[in-house]
């Protein structure tokens, strides 16, 4: 039973490290779904995976490459953007995190190749959640097989991935050890067991996040920094004790 904690901040990789994460996905602005992060956040996220559990138990280090919020069709600007980013980490992290589509909601195949390529075989590959927004979830299956995705990040295109059990279930079943389903969006403790349950699924990807509220004193209302009805005094972790929360209730569903 496998967990990956989603992460843009130092503050979230120690609490996602010390709760139990096998696998980090480092990026930037979870509030907006997550983009790739600065090289300085990656690397200083490769260190204290390295020192997880004294050293005993080193936590993978995956990034995400996504230039920007919103949908999944990318400019050649964006692609190349992209590729800049994946050159600067390929021999880096663990893994890559990464997705497009074309504009009839096919994954991009010609693209996403060229991404794959790059890493040259030294670096696992994730689809991530662009496939939720794909027009046929099991051509897009058979697309990120044949093009070497070691997983797809998947809520089974629904809100949620409680939501989405039933199409789960008959990914995880269609995927059959080609490639691993990685269940994600709500994902936590207290509903793990029922997905378990009903997919089969083995792996979960989780921001395990909490508000914490800002530090600021003086508040300057109603001057909105980003986007609208996002509070700039609001602030995003990850929460240690719910990280460990899933860590205990995975481990219990795998029999361990």
């Amino acid at each position: 039973m496998f967990l990956e904690v989603c992460v843009d901040s130092m503050e979230s990789v120690i609490a996602a490290v010390k709760g139990g994460a096998d696998r980090l996905e480092v990026c930037s602005s979870l509030v907006i779904g997550g983009l790739t992060p600065s090289l300085t956040l990656f690397l200083d996220a490769q260190k204290i995976g390295d020192l997880a559990e004294g050293g005993k138990k080193k936590t993978a280090v995956n990034v995400m490459l996504r230039p920007r919020f919103g949908d999944f069709l990318y400019s050649a600007s964006e692609k190349e953007e992209i590729m800049d980013a994946a050159s600067m980490f390929m021999h880096l992290p663990d893994g890559v995190v990464v997705g497009a589509l074309d504009s009839e909601g096919r994954l991009d195949a010609r693209f996403l190749a060229k991404v794959i390529a790059h890493g040259e075989g030294k670096i696992s590959h994730t689809l991530h959640r662009a496939f939720d927004l794909s027009r046929d979830p099991f051509e897009a299956l058979e697309t990120a097989i044949d093009l070497g995705f070691d997983t797809i990040l998947t809520s089974g295109q629904a809100s949620s991935a409680l939501k989405g059990v039933d199409l789960l279930k008959e990914l995880n079943e269609r995927a059959a050890g080609r490639i691993t389903i990685l269940c994600g969006a709500g994902v936590n403790a207290e509903n793990i067991p029922a997905i378990h349950g009903k997919t089969g699924i083995t792996h979960y990807h989780a921001s395990a996040k909490t508000v914490v509220d800002s530090g600021m004193k003086f508040r300057r209302e109603g001057v909105p920094m980003g986007l609208p009805g996002i509070s700039e005094y609001e602030i995003w972790r990850t929460d240690e004790g719910k990280v460990r929360a899933m860590r205990e209730v995975l481990d219990a569903c795998g029999g361990k």
